[in-house]
């Protein structure tokens, strides 16, 4: 397959449109990650996507949205906190899940009875979602279990001649993926963490749990009810282990460990903050930027785990940071990029 990839523009957005109505797979931009759309409503379509990224399954897609009016075409019921939520969040990088209607295939929720639903806050992606139907199902576009593409050259370098075009509108804002509030529950729970925090819901409306499991892995066998809750994500192709402790003793056990891979002939690579760089001993020294900003971290993340691939590291180490609210969204995608390997000293 010959993937066209163009600027985004009308004309490349009624391409987009064309290609999603008959039944053909698009990458576009959001202000959290590319997504890999595909009609949501449309069985065949959503088993494109499983195809091309190589995804289990039974790991369901996020149907975006352009108008809160669709929303109610594809759930059962909207809760009085859901559509408070959705008031002050969306567009934006939320998903909450619902119980679906039937015109919701099984195909695109991976077997469930619930539907994960977003509105994206990215003008290129609300214009992709109204011309290719309103209901796009839209996945990072990736390789299954890759780091998430946050340019349009990270979509290429894992789809290209799998899918039918890319839309290219430069980096995104964001970095990471939506927080997920699981609305199915009495008491809404979040199932993935992401930019808007559990106390930025909360302040909205009142109780919200966060799934115990965010920040340690998965029984075997469990079925994930939101994407990215059971499977190894995030990965550079190195093996990445990730280093907790005290700052000074963190810094000394990785530069131990970079002497002894190289008195080994193996190149290693180390994920630091901007604090730390200059401490490090190792072939590859990347920073994800300042400590301080968690944003700034998360803007980068998964860009420098790809450009380890680049750099041919064959191990990789990383900081911890905090396990905390502020740290969450960070820790849930590092230890599942790490196969949850962490070294606590």
């Amino acid at each position: 397959m010959n993937t066209i990839t163009k600027a985004y523009s009308p004309e490349a957005v009624k391409e987009a449109g064309g290609i999603l109505k008959a039944g053909g797979l698009v990458a576009f931009p959001t202000e959290t990650v590319y997504g890999l759309g595909a009609d949501a409503l449309d069985e065949a379509a959503a088993a494109k996507i499983y195809a091309a990224k190589g995804r289990p399954s039974d790991n369901p897609l996020i149907v975006h949205i352009a108008d809160i009016e669709s929303l109610y075409e594809i759930v059962t019921e909207v809760p009085d906190k859901a559509k408070k939520l959705a008031d002050a969040m969306w567009p934006g990088p939320l998903t909450m899940i619902f119980h679906k209607k039937d015109i919701v295939p099984y195909g695109t929720t991976g077997g469930l009875d619930s539907v994960a639903v977003r509105m994206p806050d990215n003008k290129a992606a609300l214009d992709i979602i109204r011309a290719g139907g309103g209901f796009i199902a839209a996945p990072s576009a990736n390789t299954s279990g890759r780091p998430s593409p946050t340019s349009a050259a990270h979509v290429a370098e894992d789809l290209a001649g799998t899918i039918d075009m890319i839309v290219d509108d430069g980096e995104v804002e964001i970095g990471i993926e939506s927080t997920i509030v699981d609305f199915t529950e009495e008491i809404p729970m979040i199932l993935r963490p992401g930019r808007i925090s559990l106390r930025e819901i909360s302040a909205v409306i009142g109780e919200v749990r966060m799934d115990p499991g965010i920040l340690s892995k998965p029984a075997e066998g469990t079925r994930p009810k939101a994407p990215g809750m059971r499977y190894r994500h995030y990965a550079p192709k190195a093996e990445l282990v990730i280093v907790a402790g005290d700052n000074d003793k963190v810094v000394g056990y990785i530069n131990d460990k970079v002497a002894t891979l190289r008195g080994e002939g193996k190149k290693s690579a180390v994920l630091s903050t901007d604090e730390n760089k200059e401490a490090y001993r190792s072939d590859i020294v990347r920073t994800v930027g300042k400590r301080s900003d968690y944003r700034e971290v998360a803007r980068n993340l998964y860009k420098v785990l790809r450009e380890f691939d680049e750099d041919g590291a064959d191990m990789i180490y990383s900081e911890c940071f905090e396990e905390d609210e502020a740290g969450y969204a960070i820790m849930n995608r590092l230890l599942k990029a790490a196969g949850y390997k962490i070294i606590r000293l």
